[in-house]
C-alpha cells in the first residue's frame, strides 16, 4: 500500500492559501503511508514529465485537519518517490484547526 487512503475530494473547508503562503510554510518529511490523497486521478504525463517541477513549487503541499494528512496537491511527486522506493516525501504541512 502507497497511500493510507485514496478520496475524491477534500473533506476539510477551504485554506485559502495563496501560492504565496504556501511557500511560507517551511518542509519536512511526510510518511507516505499516513496520506489520503484528495484526487483519484493522475495525468500520467504529469509524472513522467522530468521537467514538471519547473513552474511549480518544488514540493507536495499536504493539510493536516483533524488528526489526518491530506495530500492536496503533489501526487505526481509522491508516486514518483513510491516508484523510487522511497516512503517518505518532502511537503509543505498546512496545519488547520477544526
Amino acid at each position: 500500500m502507497i497511500f493510507k487512503r485514496v478520496s475524491d475530494g477534500r473533506p476539510y473547508p477551504e485554506h485559502g492559501l495563496t501560492s504565496r503562503a504556501w511557500a511560507d510554510v517551511a518542509p519536512r518529511q511526510v510518511r507516505l503511508d499516513e496520506l489520503t490523497t484528495t484526487k483519484d486521478t493522475l495525468q500520467l504525463a504529469t509524472l513522467l514529465d522530468e521537467d514538471g517541477t519547473f513552474y511549480g513549487d518544488l514540493f507536495a503541499h499536504v493539510v493536516e485537519w483533524r488528526g489526518e494528512l491530506y495530500l492536496e496537491d503533489g501526487l505526481h511527486r509522491a508516486l514518483r518517490a513510491a516508484l523510487h522506493q522511497r516512503n517518505v516525501l518532502h511537503a509543505r504541512v498546512h496545519v488547520m484547526e477544526g
